[in-house]
């Protein structure tokens, strides 16, 4: 059976960085256990393994996250390199393993991986957005950096926020007590109402995000996503705050809305 970095990479995120994760671990444990590597050498090895399976995932971000899963992991565990200089000495990473999961659950990764809103990535999009919104929603919010740019550029707005993760919602909450954040799905919870809603999301996702947006939100409304475009939809502005991430801003087109407008025929318009 012949092994292609191809297929590992088709699997869904963040699949591919967890095989590169677990193929660091097992060669650390093997090579220290059974082969008594020196610990430095099963660092490096390990590093190496979890780095060539790295390059299956796509994009510069995952793969620089899935390659840098192990040795980072490792270092931090109590005892570092020495933690695998015996049998069953490097356990302690299920540990790690479970606290990353409980904080950054599988579920949320999905949709995208913890990327803070730059402070000023924002900047200049009140610019275009006008009048000033009176609802606004981050769906995804993290720990809640893109609410707070958000409430910086309309301090009046009712800033929403929506995260799966539990432990970030509630450390978003307390980050901004003057926000409503949830703990939820943001797939789940219905945008209607919201004049604007801010995504910093994945590109595969875009496709969806941009769905739910104009079947759920107002004719008009503002849908405004961080770095990743929604692929064939026209902006109403593409605003360059100068952080390396541009801010695609869109005009929503209500589906509902859509559906109740006559649809013309020839006859009716002379043709």
């Amino acid at each position: 059976m012949t092994f292609h970095l191809g297929s590992l990479g088709r699997l869904r995120w963040p699949l591919p960085a967890l095989s590169a994760w677990a193929a660091g671990w097992l060669a650390a444990a093997l090579l220290a256990w059974f082969a008594e590597w020196p610990a430095a050498a099963v660092f490096i090895a390990g590093s190496v393994a979890g780095g060539w399976l790295a390059t299956a995932n796509a994009g510069h971000w995952r793969r620089a996250i899935a390659a840098a899963g192990f040795p980072v992991s490792f270092l931090l565990l109590s005892g570092g390199v020495a933690a695998l200089g015996t049998p069953g000495g490097g356990a302690g990473w299920l540990v790690a393993l479970a606290l990353l999961l409980w904080l950054y659950p599988p579920r949320a990764w999905r949709d995208a991986p913890f990327f803070p809103t730059p402070a000023a990535a924002l900047k200049g999009l009140a610019d275009i957005v006008t009048p000033a919104p009176a609802r606004v929603l981050d769906a995804g919010c993290g720990l809640g950096h893109g609410l707070a740019a958000l409430g910086r550029l309309w301090p009046g707005a009712a800033l929403h926020g929506v995260e799966w993760s539990r432990p970030m919602a509630w450390l978003a909450r307390h980050r901004l007590p003057h926000a409503d954040i949830a703990r939820g799905d943001m797939w789940a919870q219905s945008w209607a109402g919201f004049d604007l809603v801010y995504v910093f999301q994945r590109p595969e996702t875009m496709p969806r995000a941009w769905t739910k947006a104009c079947a759920e939100m107002a004719d008009g409304a503002w849908f405004v996503s961080l770095e990743f475009a929604v692929p064939g939809a026209q902006t109403a502005a593409v605003v360059d705050a100068g952080v390396g991430r541009p801010v695609h801003v869109y005009r929503v087109r209500s589906v509902a809305l859509a559906a109740r407008r006559p649809r013309s025929t020839g006859a009716r318009t002379g043709r």
